[in-house]
């Protein structure tokens, strides 16, 4: 399956609340399972510090493996806003990444009646990925996907499916979605290089 994508106009969050009540309501009157559109928020960037989970976001960047990469990131008015530079270590990709974990212990998160990660996002440069981080995988290669969005200055829905999230240089396995601990959302290059993006919802689909 591929990601797909939605243009999506800015709202106020009461409108966002009264839309969603107006399609359970649909969803009774036609007496379909509420299961079947069940999804769960990971982060409404809501709060300064914490995702929805209760839990402090977790901004790591490759300074730690001797890179120079440089992040300024702002929250405020339910969007989180990412910009800075790349700058890789010697031989190896520079990334910063923004860590939204679902248990405060590291235990793993039963993510297996859901389908896929969901956001909206607005890139106006650089590239994204995002990856779903099981406690099964030991060596850093979580199964991931680049984000993909039009760089036109508006929000966009990005649905990306459990099944389309791949490792990088590791053997394929197929994601364990009820060992999932965390998401990984990161702006990455080869080469020094910018990279401007905003944030206004994760969820499980």
């Amino acid at each position: 399956m591929k990601q797909r994508f939605t243009l999506l106009n800015k709202r106020p969050r009461a409108t966002h609340l009264l839309s969603a009540a107006f399609a359970a309501l649909l969803i009774a009157m036609s007496g379909s399972s509420i299961a079947d559109t069940e999804t769960i928020l990971i982060d409404d960037f809501s709060d300064k510090t914490n995702n929805s989970f209760g839990l402090p976001r977790q901004i790591l960047d490759d300074t730690m493996v001797g890179g120079s990469t440089q992040t300024e990131i702002d929250v405020n008015n339910g969007i989180i806003h990412l910009a800075g530079e790349i700058v890789p270590p010697r031989g190896q990709p520079g990334w910063a990444s923004t860590v939204l974990l679902l248990d405060g212990e590291g235990k793993p998160f039963d993510a297996s009646k859901y389908k896929g990660i969901s956001m909206l996002v607005k890139i106006d440069s650089g590239s994204i990925s995002i990856s779903a981080n099981s406690t099964e995988i030991t060596n850093f290669d979580y199964h991931s996907s680049v984000v993909l969005a039009p760089a036109d200055g508006k929000f966009h829905q990005v649905d990306i499916p459990f099944d389309s999230l791949k490792r990088s240089w590791s053997e394929q396995t197929e994601l364990n979605t009820q060992t999932i601990n965390s998401l990984s959302i990161v702006a990455y290059g080869i080469q020094k290089t910018t990279f401007d993006y905003e944030i206004d919802k994760v969820s499980f689909y």
